[in-house]
C-alpha cells in the first residue's frame, strides 16, 4: 500500500490545505493528515479541536484519514508505515524552507520520501494565518475555509480571552 503523510499545524485547515489532501489522494493509497502538536506553539484551536475539524472536512474521502502526532515526523511516518511525505509549496518563499525539512527528513530516515505538491492557484495566498488576522479582524472568511471551520473560528473568537 503507498501511504503518505500529509503532516501541519491546520490551524485552522483552509481550502488550500484541503486541495493538496485532495491532489494526494490522487496519488496515494491513502493519505494521512497529520495535525502537528507543538507546544512551542501557541495554537488557536487544540489538537483535538484541529484533528476534529480537519475529519469533518474529509469526512467523505474514503482513502483519507486524520490523526495527531508529537514528536519527530519521520518517526511518526514510520509507525505509520508511510512511505512519503506530502507538503504544500504555495510560492518560492515556501520553498527553501521546506528543502531543508524535506533533506533533514531524509538524514533522518532515508525511506521517507518528501513529496512536493502545489495547490491551485487561487490558494496560493491563502494559509492559516492570514485566515485567522481577517476573522480576528471580523472579515468574511467564508471563501477561505469550510463552513464547519467559518463556526468555529466565529465560536472562538466570541470567546473572552482567558
Amino acid at each position: 500500500m503507498r501511504r503518505a503523510i500529509y503532516p501541519g499545524s491546520f490551524d485552522p485547515v483552509t481550502n488550500g490545505h484541503l486541495d493538496v489532501i485532495e491532489r494526494a489522494a490522487k496519488l496515494f493509497d491513502e493519505v494521512i493528515v497529520a495535525v502537528a502538536v507543538n507546544d512551542q506553539k501557541r495554537s488557536l484551536f487544540t489538537a483535538d479541536e484541529r484533528t476534529a475539524l480537519i475529519a469533518g472536512a474529509v469526512g467523505g474521502w474514503k482513502n483519507v484519514r486524520v490523526s495527531w502526532f508529537d514528536g519527530l515526523l519521520v518517526e511518526f511516518a514510520a509507525a505509520q508505515q508511510a512511505s512519503a511525505v506530502v507538503r504544500g509549496l504555495r510560492a518560492v518563499s515556501d520553498f527553501e524552507f521546506e528543502f531543508q525539512m524535506a533533506l533533514m527528513n531524509r538524514k533522518l530516515d532515508e525511506h521517507i520520501e518528501t513529496i512536493f505538491l502545489m495547490p491551485a492557484e487561487k490558494y496560493t495566498y491563502l494559509s492559516s494565518r492570514i485566515v485567522k488576522e481577517i476573522a480576528r479582524l471580523g472579515g468574511n472568511v467564508d471563501a477561505f475555509v469550510p463552513a464547519s471551520v467559518v463556526a468555529a473560528l466565529r465560536e472562538k473568537l466570541a470567546a473572552p480571552a482567558v
